[in-house]
């Protein structure tokens, strides 16, 4: 498949080049001109490019651009970085979580009890197409000047409720090293404060950004941990996957936060292969994100029931370390709430009726229970709710076959 450096406009960069953040961060493709170039696009699609860039930016670093697959205008990772025109359609709302109501000092929304998310930066190396801060784009919310961030400290440590900060953007790793170092250090002077969070998708789309003085830097605050944010397998490039273990090294804790996207990963093999490809490089699937309303980002939105679907084809038929919590953050601010396959079916005082991976049926022991005299192969629901019933087995499951087989002969 055409894509990787070898494959891309900058396959003749020397390798220092390349690997530089800094190279990176100063050859972003920022320009519609430059877009059209590259993808060779017609005419009508780079108007359509030209009329977004007046309502919401973009940039690409040349390490994310060289992921795409240009010769295939449905590639998962074009979609999510390209604009498209779709997002000059299908409405939805620039604060759909309702971030900006529950904010009480400048980047910090708390909105959870014992935990604050705090916006520090509107900037990223490369702007997702279906950004829940959209907002911050052109008119940025964000902590991002040392009285703005202060002013947030100062709400903190009279707040000894707060136990949990997730700093957030924007990218908090594009920071200046003072900066980042400055946020840190306030943050771990708050006795209160037992633990941080860090939001990042550099670790995918600009991996050399993890160098040796960022990983010292983290190093001197505990190490905090960080949300990463894979959502297609072949983000998982050698680039990444080394940034991650460096991070591991200096016991940076790791977990995916993965949003569900239409033609990016709404397929279960697609989803299998990326949690599984997360945990070879130690990186814990954590959330799967229903896709916001936010403003331009229609085209990005499934139904609920395919995350649920997703959920449901991972569930015991692999680790549980490689399922995520599928959640919808749902709209006015509400928060998180997790959406699940149901395996409880029914209940009776002392008994409930389970589904299990394989779609057995079966009763189970909720309390005391007597043995009744009624036979166990009562084929219902309704008669698994006597104790010593025997379980509905769907056909053709291979497992139970397995059970009475005879022993395969040793070679």
């Amino acid at each position: 498949m055409p894509f990787g450096k070898a494959a891309s406009p900058w396959r003749d960069t020397a390798p220092a080049e390349w690997q530089d953040a800094g190279w990176q961060l100063k050859n972003l493709i920022r320009t519609p001109e430059r877009l059209v170039e590259l993808l060779r696009l017609p005419a009508e699609e780079a108007a359509g490019i030209r009329a977004l860039q007046q309502q919401f930016r973009f940039a690409i670093s040349p390490y994310y651009f060289s992921l795409i697959d240009r010769d295939d205008p449905c590639d998962p990772i074009r979609r999510m970085i390209v604009p498209a025109a779709a997002e000059a359609h299908g409405g939805g709302s620039h604060d759909p979580l309702a971030e900006k109501d529950d904010q009480v000092a400048p980047g910090l929304t708390h909105r959870y009890p014992d935990r604050v998310l705090f916006v520090v930066t509107a900037f990223c190396s490369s702007y997702c197409r279906f950004c829940i801060r959209k907002r911050n784009w052109q008119s940025s919310d964000a902590a991002s000047t040392r009285a703005e961030i202060d002013q947030a400290i100062a709400y903190l440590r009279t707040h000894p409720e707060v136990r949990d900060v997730l700093v957030s953007g924007g990218d908090p790793l594009t920071l200046p090293f003072e900066q980042l170092d400055y946020i840190l250090s306030q943050l771990r002077s708050i006795p209160h404060v037992e633990f941080i969070r860090i939001g990042s998708r550099e670790p995918v789309m600009l991996p050399m950004r993890i160098s040796d003085d960022l990983l010292r830097l983290l190093d001197r605050h505990g190490s905090p941990w960080i949300n990463t944010h894979f959502n297609h397998p072949r983000e998982i490039t050698e680039e990444a996957a080394a940034a991650c273990d460096r991070l591991a090294r200096i016991g940076v804790p790791l977990n995916n936060q993965t949003v569900l996207l239409a033609g990016v990963n709404d397929d279960v093999a697609v989803m299998k292969q990326l949690v599984h490809g997360l945990l070879r490089i130690r990186v814990r699937p954590y959330y799967l994100f229903h896709c916001d309303p936010v403003v331009g980002a229609a085209h990005f939105r499934t139904g609920v029931w395919k995350g649920v679907e997703i959920l449901e084809a991972l569930r015991g038929h692999t680790t549980g370390l490689a399922v995520p919590t599928f959640v919808v953050d749902a709209p006015g601010g509400a928060g998180k709430i997790p959406v699940a396959p149901n395996y409880l079916l029914s209940a009776t005082p002392g008994r409930v009726i389970l589904r299990n991976f394989e779609g057995v049926i079966l009763g189970y022991s909720d309390g005391e229970e007597t043995p009744s005299p009624v036979s166990p192969g009562t084929l219902s629901v309704a008669g698994l709710t006597d104790p010593g019933s025997a379980p509905l087995i769907p056909r053709g499951q291979p497992r139970y076959p397995r059970r009475t087989a005879e022993p395969e002969p040793l070679p």
